[in-house]
């Protein structure tokens, strides 16, 4: 989402040139994943820059009638078998009114149900991402762990942590021993109260940032996560870069400086 625009070849000789572990593939960009090449040509460019692949997106509204979208989950789930991605992401639906705590849980312990046969079999990993939305119908990761602890907490699912959206949640429970994937990106524009803040305000990370990326970074670090943090920024400008190699490169000096700065 950060690099909309670059080919796939492109996407991974950025994440070389800037010291990335990893990158992920996004459905939803008006036009054909991986620019209509096979998986399987994907994997063998993966595999030649030694990057991994993080993640396919998304599943979206996946803890929405979920038995009518088993098709589709089962269909991203073998692409990234084949593209050798680590895990598809598990987006929930963002409603026009507020939903019930609940009922929340209610509708995800459902839905995972439903996709945890698929995702064992294919040896993957659902990354279940909590948005913080008022109108989300998964807007918090304390309910997500609830219904994971009820299921067992199977191996097969993990929760992204996106900074943005804890900040717009208000939670302040982190379950890092859950999280297998953290999405970052920054507020900086003044303006917006957080009840205001949407998907076109996020950027990268600097010192400007209202979200607390750094305070959250080091939190999950505390609690002992050490995967990737992945960016995921929405904001016009951003997309508009036509190469975003030395802003992005900025951003993660920032972030490397100030967690060093805390001894994270």
């Amino acid at each position: 989402m950060t690099a909309p625009t670059l080919s796939v070849q492109a996407l991974f000789d950025l994440a070389t040139k800037i010291g990335c572990v990893g990158v992920e593939f996004r459905n939803d960009l008006g036009r054909p994943l991986f620019d209509g090449q096979t998986p399987e040509t994907v994997r063998e460019i993966a595999h030649a820059a030694n990057i991994r692949i993080l993640a396919l997106a998304e599943v979206k509204s996946f803890n929405d009638a979920p038995e009518d979208k088993t098709t589709e989950a089962l269909h991203l789930m073998q692409l990234a078998v084949a593209c050798g991605a680590e895990g598809v992401a598990l987006i929930p639906r963002v409603a026009t009114s507020g939903v019930d705590r609940k009922t929340q849980r209610d509708a995800l312990h459902h839905a995972l149900t439903l996709y945890r046969p698929m995702l064992e079999d294919l040896d993957l990993i659902g990354l279940i991402e909590p948005l913080g939305f008022t109108t989300s119908t998964l807007r918090h990761k304390d309910d997500a762990a609830a219904v994971l602890s009820e299921l067992g907490n199977p191996a097969c699912f993990k929760l992204v942590h996106d900074t943005f959206h804890h900040h717009l949640s208000g939670d302040t429970a982190f379950h890092a021993n859950l999280t297998g994937l953290v999405h970052i990106s920054g507020i900086a524009d003044p303006a917006p109260a957080i009840a205001d803040m949407t998907d076109a305000h996020r950027v990268l990370v600097d010192a400007n940032d209202r979200l607390g990326n750094i305070t959250q970074l080091q939190t999950l670090a505390a609690q002992g996560y050490s995967g990737p943090a992945s960016f995921e920024c929405f904001a016009p400008q951003i997309h508009n870069m036509t190469d975003p190699s030395a802003a992005l490169a900025g951003s993660i000096a920032f972030i490397t400086s100030e967690m060093r700065a805390l001894g994270a």
